[in-house]
């Protein structure tokens, strides 16, 4: 297998559909996006009701959502190349039934087990919509359209994660949590209806395989990882957990091992030899691992020392998430413009700056700090995300549009599944460590010297999400000079495999 460093050859972009066609596909793309990012801000604030109406333990709790991104993690680079073989448009519309399917069953769960077994299987529909929702777009449109697109698209999580603050809290308050799912049933539905209509594949199918020993490897090497990390958020350290921890550094290991003798694996190691494409997947680690985590530490800063209920809470952050959502198009059209690497670079020095405004709240702090963080947070994210979005695709030859949509939502998912750990173990250093996990949950509050000394232990982990940001600035800054050009770059390539006689990157 040749290396980046191998002949390169030009390759051609889809014709893309009639532009009468292209705003409705768009809106159907942002569906999927907004209904996703529905189902993970509701879910948030429904832990502590689901955790008492199905009499779930404080410590598998969390496994509702951890369960979820992890599926989507595993699964992203794997679906992402089955619509590069059978279809991005099929694949997606596929993954808008599953999750239609998860979704009810959420809602009819009995038990612990049920639920986290009903959300894997709503994972699995989440996985086939995010990891071709990208490569749609990169098939609907051209690549000096694409940041624009990727902005509008942005509109799509911004206003799934206002409905799954605002309204979502009414019905986690009001009505039962087992709406929560339900909601997604009518939404989904008429999204399917719609695709049907208006979304027609244009790409090229390819011959590849799955890659299932890389992703058995990897789902036990996260998952043993992630089950020691989060344990400590709970308990002591012991050998148990060393253990778990130990496993999945090993499996990882055999993972990298693994993956550099297949012909078709699950992250081919060489994309990190694309000038290009290897800092943005970085940056969006580790952007993952900084930023989602600012959800959580928030929501215990004004739920445990602050005392609001969730729905309040939640309310504090949809400004950021409004104006957010308003820039996004501008944004990508910037990016459009003058290449991806200063709006990214920039949208995460902007949130470096949001994150220093959290790690400065106090007892008695007044709350339209909050809100003023989650503004800067919501613009700085919406900078940085149709930038990088549009440089990873554009790095990307069309028939593998979906292998590079998975690989980027692989990457931003690892980090978004390491954060929430990171963030509860850093910031429950200070207290007992099942009071700051019921405090996350919702089940527990704080008052006087126990508050405070909370507060501290969160700013910590504040200031360790700026580190994780400085980190994906500094790669994103670094971007080889093809990410300063809004051209598509010529892509290395790779010998064919069977059946296949286009060559294809060894990048991708």
């Amino acid at each position: 297998m040749s290396d980046a460093s191998s002949t390169v050859s030009p390759h051609t972009e889809p014709i893309p559909p009639k532009r009468s066609r292209t705003g409705l596909a768009l809106a159907v793309v942002m569906t999927g996006v907004l209904i996703t990012a529905v189902d993970t801000t509701i879910v948030v604030l429904a832990l502590p009701e689901i955790e008492r109406g199905l009499h779930v333990s404080l410590a598998s709790v969390i496994w509702v959502i951890i369960g979820y991104l992890l599926v989507v993690t595993l699964l992203a680079s794997q679906v992402g190349r089955l619509g590069d073989m059978f279809g991005r448009v099929r694949m997606y519309e596929s993954g808008f039934v599953v999750f239609i399917i998860g979704s009810g069953l959420c809602a009819l769960s009995w038990n612990e087990g049920s639920i986290i077994a009903f959300r894997i299987l709503q994972g699995v529909g989440g996985a086939l919509v995010t990891a071709n929702s990208g490569a749609v777009i990169a098939d609907l449109f051209p690549p000096n359209k694409r940041g624009r697109a990727y902005g509008f698209n942005g509109i799509g999580y911004s206003l799934g994660a206002v409905l799954g603050g605002g309204i979502g809290g009414l019905i986690v308050t009001f009505i039962s949590w087992r709406w929560i799912f339900w909601i997604n049933v009518p939404i989904g539905i008429a999204a399917v209806l719609l695709a049907l209509r208006v979304l027609h594949d244009t790409g090229r199918r390819q011959q590849r395989r799955l890659d299932l020993t890389g992703m058995v490897l990897a789902g036990l090497g996260l998952f043993g990882i992630l089950w020691a990390v989060t344990n400590l958020a709970t308990e002591a350290l012991d050998a148990s957990l060393v253990g778990f921890l130990a496993g999945g550094i090993v499996c990882l290991a055999l993972f990298v091992v693994v993956e550099r003798s297949q012909s078709d694996p699950m992250i081919r190691l060489s994309i990190f030899k694309v000038p290009t494409m290897s800092p943005s997947l970085l940056a969006a680690l580790f952007q993952g691992l900084a930023n989602y985590a600012v959800l959580f530490l928030v929501l215990m800063y004004l739920q445990g020392p602050r005392g609001l209920t969730p729905l309040d809470a939640s309310l504090l952050l949809v400004p950021g998430y409004l104006i957010g959502g308003a820039i996004g198009p501008f944004s990508g059209r910037l990016a459009d413009k003058i290449g991806p690497v200063i709006p990214a670079t920039l949208g995460l020095a902007v949130q470096v700056i949001a994150l220093f405004i959290y790690a400065h709240l106090g007892l008695s702090t007044g709350l339209w700090l909050v809100v003023a963080g989650s503004v800067v947070n919501g613009i700085g994210a919406s900078s940085f995300f149709p930038a990088n979005n549009s440089a990873v695709m554009k790095a990307s030859p069309p028939e593998v549009f979906g292998v590079s949509s998975g690989m980027l939502r692989t990457f931003q998912n690892t980090g978004m599944v390491f954060s929430f750990s990171m963030a509860i173990l850093i910031a429950s250093r200070s207290i007992p460590k099942h009071v700051a996990f019921a405090i996350f949950v919702g089940t527990a509050k704080l008052h006087g010297h126990v508050a405070a000394v909370f507060t501290t232990g969160l700013h910590a982990a504040f200031y360790a999400s700026m580190g994780f940001l400085a980190l994906a600035a500094v790669l994103s800054a670094t971007r080889g000079r093809r990410g300063l050009v809004t051209a598509v770059p010529a892509a290395p390539k790779m010998p064919a495999e069977a059946g296949v006689s286009d060559p294809r990157p060894t990048g991708l």
